[in-house]
């Protein structure tokens, strides 16, 4: 009889198992703030975490939101993204795809994921001829909206311009 191969964690349960080890206790504030938290594979805000972590448990404050959330990323279960922007966003698919990239668009703020194994490669030879090893990548990169440029408007955002010329 073989056994099958351990069922990874979950992100949630890691996150349990980390406060666990650290000696956190794991209070009911912070089990739904970490719910919340890796229940949507959208980026989320601080701020709209709270709101949708008060909507299951009304006792859920800001301070323990934002230190819940410092707490995830030091553990490296969530990256901050949109680094720039007004207001930073939380990445929930880092712990399970730490290998990914992102668009920000700069006119609507969307953040889109990519993930190209030619970086994965590009990366690997620029830091071995420069002598590095690699122990975290953060690729980001801020680009203009084309709809926005081509058809004058940007399907997730009302700003409008006046569309470039064709030449």
């Amino acid at each position: 009889m073989t056994s099958s191969p351990p069922t990874p964690m979950t992100p949630q349960a890691r996150a349990y198992e980390t406060m666990r080890t650290q000696g956190l206790r794991l209070t009911s504030q912070r089990k739904t703030i970490t719910e919340v938290a890796f229940g949507n594979r959208e980026h989320f805000s601080a701020e709209s975490l709270l709101s949708r972590s008060r909507r299951q448990n009304t006792k859920v404050s800001r301070a323990t939101v934002y230190r819940t959330l410092a707490f995830l990323v030091r553990a490296g279960l969530l990256r901050q993204v949109g680094i720039g922007q007004s207001t930073p966003l939380y990445d929930p698919n880092f712990a399970d795809h730490p290998r990914h990239g992102h668009f920000v668009c700069v006119d609507c703020q969307k953040i889109v994921e990519f993930h190209d194994h030619c970086l994965d490669v590009r990366e690997s030879i620029v830091t071995k001829d420069h002598g590095f090893s690699p122990k975290r990548v953060n690729l980001q990169i801020e680009a203009t909206c084309d709809a926005l440029r081509d058809k004058g408007v940007c399907p997730r955002n009302s700003r409008t311009v006046k569309p470039a010329s064709k030449k």
